[in-house]
């Protein structure tokens, strides 16, 4: 253990005395006060939680670039993941993704408090899964059920609409391309989007079921027909060499990118009913 992380636990461990101990006892209502600390844990909160029952979303939530339901999060304060503010801020259930800070969840664990893990959604399916987990965390059940129900008539009105653009013809062979190259395949949501908008996944075809780097020498020999690119543009501190690839000439002279270039945005990010809205998009974007 590094000193900077001993340093953190023995100060948290200094609040806990100070605040009379974990919530250690075992929940028997819903939580009254609860600390969301990754992105997608955070829309799917927002989405079910009663009104104050969120009391923290990760700083994420706060950008529109990646999280849909930033106008909601902005009314919240914001955390950055780390043990002492989000023990400060006295939570009865703290919710997290598979891999948020590690240190941070074992910490807030030993202090007594409630952590629920939630896995990152590799399909559409897994979305109704991961509302009904967090609609039960919460203790709002019913709610989940409403935006299941919703969520299963929108996905049936999209594969309608789905057939109607597409009629007999098979869907174009297309790719997601990112930053630095990577693509996602079709165990991946990003790959399950596609999927869902009739279009056959280049990353397939070249062994990346889940998804890998992909150099754009090999991308252009394929020549896929559709072109989805990562959203490019400039990072906070100006130009971003991770999104460069995206500019390359070559790229922009494919038969793909004349086609007409979709572009994945906040909606493909994390497993919610948003995602709904990206494979709206495809499909009106990449019909014949």
């Amino acid at each position: 253990m590094s000193v900077f992380a001993r340093a953190s636990e023995v100060l948290v461990l200094s609040l806990a005395l100070t605040l009379g101990g974990g919530a250690g006892a075992a929940q028997t209502a819903p939580p009254a006060r609860v600390v969301s600390m990754n992105l997608c844990t955070d829309q799917l909160a927002l989405m079910l939680a009663a009104p104050g029952q969120l009391v923290s979303v990760s700083y994420l939530a706060h950008d529109g670039a990646v999280a849909p339901l930033r106008a909601a999060a902005r009314a919240l304060p914001a955390n950055r993941g780390l043990a002492e503010e989000i023990y400060l801020l006295q939570p009865d259930l703290v919710l997290a993704g598979r891999y948020s800070t590690v240190a941070t969840v074992a910490m807030l664990e030993r202090l007594g408090l409630p952590v629920i893990r939630f896995e990152p959604e590799n399909s559409l399916d897994d979305i109704e899964d991961a509302l009904t987990r967090m609609g039960a965390a919460l203790g709002r059940e019913a709610r989940a059920r409403a935006l299941i129900a919703d969520f299963r008539a929108d996905r049936a009105r999209l594969e309608e609409h789905l057939r109607q653009a597409r009629a007999e013809a098979d869907g174009p062979r297309a790719v997601l391309y990112s930053a630095r190259g990577w693509t996602g395949g079709s165990q991946t949501l990003a790959g399950d989007i596609l999927r869902a908008a009739g279009l056959r996944n280049l990353a397939d075809e070249l062994g990346l079921a889940w998804g890998g780097m992909v150099a754009l020498e090999s991308l252009l020999m394929a020549d896929p027909d559709r072109l989805i690119l990562g959203q490019p543009g400039r990072s906070p501190e100006g130009w971003s060499e991770a999104r460069a690839l995206l500019h390359h000439p070559a790229l922009r002279h494919s038969r793909a990118y004349r086609a007409g270039v979709a572009t994945n945005d906040r909606d493909w990010v994390c497993g919610t009913p948003f995602v709904l809205d990206a494979v709206a998009r495809l499909i009106d974007e990449t019909a014949p």
